[in-house]
């Protein structure tokens, strides 16, 4: 081992040592990027400042993705190979790039690593690469040379719908300023906020009808009821925008173009719970989102709109944005927790919920982006104005990332109560010349199938409810009549085998043994008791399962054998 010198550390001790253990992830996210990697002085020296035992500080390293304990190339390269990304030649980019460097070796110039990736969120840019955590999407390259010279920048998202209200700020190409948010309204939410009570505040989200746009539908103005009135000090707000569902990129767009009003809604939250303090924990291969909320956090507290005595009035709030390291399951909300308490992203069990024992064990209110967006609209233009969008039971606008075969992917917002018809063809623009519509994956990997059967069902929660799909946090991942089903169920039982935490037996040995099965099937060998072996398998996770990984990670393998049984039983060419 070559000699570290630990004096490039001081810094990083003296900041995070204090914090103790809760501070575990940014000291290493701060190492490593000291050292390109975490070498043994390095994680004692942090576990000792942080009074963390070294054994628990290396079950942290090893339970992340993005954290390493041996050396990796001076220059890294992530390859995307979820669904989206394969239809767009992934495979065939990391090949090229894997031709012309050696992994983990000298290529004579630079050393330089290339790893497959699950989804990266940059479905809409497929095929999707990160150079140095820094997105370089829709790649055409040749080698590993093209992406390092910096000749393929990275792209903005196409952003369209019917309305924009929530994404009116986004699209643009760059960074919503403060004085640009301001001056399209922003924070106008948050001044009628503390012209109310807490209470009163409550009381308008829950006449709004806002749900969570995260997947589970909870009523949000409930959670916050139910977070506000729990005993126990302080309380806390979260911003889960830790999205790595594959085929979902709606929260990193949100973050990267209008971060203000994440933050805003985020202030009203704390506000109507009682909470001083709130925590923004970004997916860690979000960097340029990460670095974007801070600045504009900082815009903010100069501002006054965070910080002591919020404009002007009794309320403090600050914000924390923290990075995740590379781990799924941190998507769940009590995962989530247990990360940014320095700790395995590991579910826990449920009762007690977060309203009442969630963060630090104490009362805890936790949104998504899209569910914190719609907070500044509600207070903006009340909710009986929300209510006029959408439909009875799914009120306001929704939030639909497509991806996949389209000829425009991209972030659509549209009011609740279109069909998937006019998503698909009158606003992505349809299946490209010559393509047939096959089918689409509604709600990413743990999502289930729609077919040419499903184009004119209405986009609601009910009626999504009522064909048997999932709304999810509005994945659709698009694929034409030339797509190997094979592939593509490959491609997610993979990702859940490589994902799933393993905390209890039913996710961590089903994931596996579906994905056995599948590669098998894939490959040839099909036998008749395969149908029954994947229903069984899929039916136990989803009844036995601690967490929503788990419980989902069968999902879009039934759904295919619902609607394509014949894969199951004889290989389809």
């Amino acid at each position: 081992m070559t000699d570290i010198d630990l004096s490039l550390l001081t810094p990083v001790l003296e900041k995070y040592g204090p914090q103790g253990r809760t501070a575990l992830l940014p000291a290493l996210h701060a190492a490593q990027d000291i050292y390109g990697y975490i070498p043994e002085p390095v994680a004692a020296s942090i576990g000792m400042a942080l009074n963390v035992p070294l054994a628990d500080v290396y079950g942290v390293i090893d339970f992340y993705a993005m954290f390493y304990r041996a050396p990796v190339g001076e220059t890294h390269i992530h390859v995307c190979n979820d669904p989206a990304c394969a239809f767009a030649g992934a495979d065939s980019v990391f090949k090229r790039m894997t031709q012309t460097s050696t992994i983990n070796g000298g290529t004579g110039e630079m050393r330089v690593t290339v790893e497959l990736a699950p989804c990266l969120g940059l479905c809409e840019h497929a095929p999707a690469v990160l150079v140095q955590e820094k997105p370089a999407g829709r790649t055409q390259v040749q080698s590993w040379k093209d992406l390092v010279r910096g000749s393929i920048p990275h792209q903005r998202s196409i952003v369209g719908g019917d309305i924009r209200l929530l994404t009116r700020n986004c699209g643009k190409n760059r960074t919503t300023s403060l004085e640009e948010y301001e001056d399209s309204g922003g924070y106008a939410g948050l001044r009628k906020a503390l012209s109310l009570s807490p209470a009163e505040v409550i009381a308008e989200v829950k006449a709004s009808g806002l749900v969570g746009r995260g997947g589970a539908a909870f009523p949000t103005g409930v959670k916050w009821e139910a977070t506000a009135s729990a005993p126990g000090d302080p309380h806390y707000v979260v911003c889960n925008a830790d999205e790595a569902e594959p085929g979902t990129f709606k929260d990193r767009v949100m973050m990267e173009d209008d971060p203000h009003r994440v933050l805003e809604g985020l202030i009203i939250a704390g506000y109507a719970v009682g909470a001083r303090k709130g925590y923004i924990y970004v997916r860690g291969e979000y960097i340029q989102a990460y670095h974007t909320l801070e600045e504009a956090q900082e815009e903010a507290e100069a501002a006054g709109y965070l910080g002591e005595n919020i404009l002007g009035t009794d309320y403090s709030f600050e914000i924390e944005i923290r990075r995740g390291a590379g781990a799924y399951i941190c998507g769940e909300e009590t995962a989530l927790f247990e990360s940014i308490e320095g700790k395995r992203g590991f579910p826990r069990v449920k009762p007690p919920f977060p309203t009442t024992h969630g963060l630090f064990g104490q009362p805890t209110a936790i949104n998504n982006v899209e569910t914190l967006a719609n907070v500044p609209l509600i207070m903006t233009i009340g909710a009986e104005a929300y209510r006029q969008m959408g439909t009875e039971k799914s009120p306001g606008p929704k939030l639909f990332c497509l991806s996949g075969d389209v000829v425009r992917p991209g972030l659509y917002e549209v009011p609740f109560g279109v069909t998937f018809r006019h998503l698909l063809f009158d606003l992505a623009g349809g299946l490209r010349p010559g393509r047939e519509f096959r089918g689409a994956l509604f709600g990413g990997a743990a999502g289930a199938f729609a077919t040419p059967d499903h184009l004119d069902v209405v986009l609601s929660f009910e009626n999504l409810r009522a064909a048997g799909l999932p709304l999810g946090s509005g994945v659709i991942t698009v694929f034409d009549d030339t797509r190997d089903l094979y592939d593509i169920l490959l491609r997610l039982s993979r990702f859940f085998a490589e994902e799933s935490c393993g905390k209890c037996y039913p996710c961590q040995i089903g994931t596996q043994r579906q994905h056995e099965i599948l590669v098998r099937m894939a490959g040839g060998d099909i036998r008749p008791e395969d149908y029954q072996r994947l229903t069984d398998i899929g039916r136990t996770m989803t009844d036995s399962s601690l967490c929503g990984l788990g419980q989902t990670a069968a999902s879009a393998v039934l759904s295919a054998m619902k609607y394509w049984p014949q894969y199951f039983t004889t290989r389809q060419a």
